[in-house]
């Protein structure tokens, strides 16, 4: 079995503080499981980590595709797959991180997203049916299909939702396989009105750090709300403002009213999975301590 750590939690928790912090003790390489911070350009509205705070640990999975290119769940899985080899051929320990939660249990669960690739044709007949009759429509056949899903699926991200809806027409081949691997699962937690207060505060910084000219560079790169990319949080927002459908001060407080319900979802996500050690990081010398020694017996067995 391969020993992979999963580091996991919502957005302005700290998981790139544990992380690196945890790399370095252990000799670790970090995958990023985030949908956004795979995007070249998408840098401050992604809180993308930076060279410093790497700290010198190798990240994998950050500015791997275009704006312009799609990333599905199946793409996710075998890229990490890999990575994974990769890193353990090193000698290191694979630490995956971030807060896309499908990403992970995918991944820890071993599921077959279809078995292999996409079916083409049913993905455009899904787009279509998006386009025409608009995203409520396909969510009420997703929830008919598969409630459970139906409750994991953001209906407001198309991609997404489209995604799931393969998955569950695949007539029942959304199945938990074998998987290889041997996995030490954290999800950092913090008081709920502490944390929201974070990312009101972490939302104030991306504005002052330039994200309405990250965004208005990509828009005049040809891309819309059409593009996976820009339907993530805090681009989306920031498109429908410079289209002119409301006015600053109202796609601030939307940006924020959106991540703090992503984080809420994130958290409930977590909550649903299984053998998942939970870690309470507002205290961050002591939550590392206790992460580093559940690590270490972990390896030793």
């Amino acid at each position: 079995m391969k020993k992979v750590i999963f580091i996991l939690g919502p957005t302005a928790v700290g998981k790139t503080y544990m992380s690196v912090n945890l790399a370095k003790s252990l000799g670790g390489e970090i995958i990023s499981a985030d949908s956004v911070q795979i995007y070249k350009g998408l840098d401050i509205g992604s809180a993308k980590v930076t060279e410093q705070e790497k700290q010198g640990i190798t990240h994998y999975a950050i500015d791997i595709l275009e704006p312009e290119q799609e990333f599905s769940v199946f793409d996710f899985v075998e890229y990490t797959k890999q990575k994974i080899d990769e890193i353990l051929s090193h000698g290191k320990i694979p630490i995956v991180v971030g807060g896309t939660g499908l990403y992970v249990k995918a991944l820890t669960l071993g599921y077959n997203f279809g078995g292999a690739s996409y079916d083409k044709d049913l993905r455009e007949k899904l787009e279509n049916l998006a386009k025409e009759k608009g995203n409520d429509y396909l969510f009420d056949m997703l929830r008919q299909k598969d409630e459970n899903l139906a409750q994991k699926t953001d209906k407001n991200n198309t991609v997404r939702l489209v995604r799931a809806l393969e998955i569950a027409l695949a007539d029942g081949e959304k199945l938990e396989q074998k998987t290889d691997l041997d996995s030490l699962v954290f999800a950092l937690v913090r008081d709920r009105q502490k944390l929201y207060d974070d990312i009101n505060r972490r939302v104030d910084i991306m504005i002052e750090n330039g994200l309405v000219s990250e965004v208005e560079r990509l828009k005049k790169m040809g891309l819309t709300k059409d593009n996976q990319s820009m339907r993530a949080i805090g681009y989306k927002e920031v498109l429908d403002y410079l289209d002119g459908q409301y006015d600053f001060d109202r796609m601030v407080e939307l940006v924020k009213q959106h991540s703090r319900n992503y984080a809420k979802r994130q958290m409930t996500f977590l909550r649903g999975m299984q053998n998942i050690e939970f870690v309470d990081t507002e205290d961050k010398k002591k939550a590392f301590e206790t992460i580093l020694k559940t690590a270490k017996k972990w390896m030793e067995k």
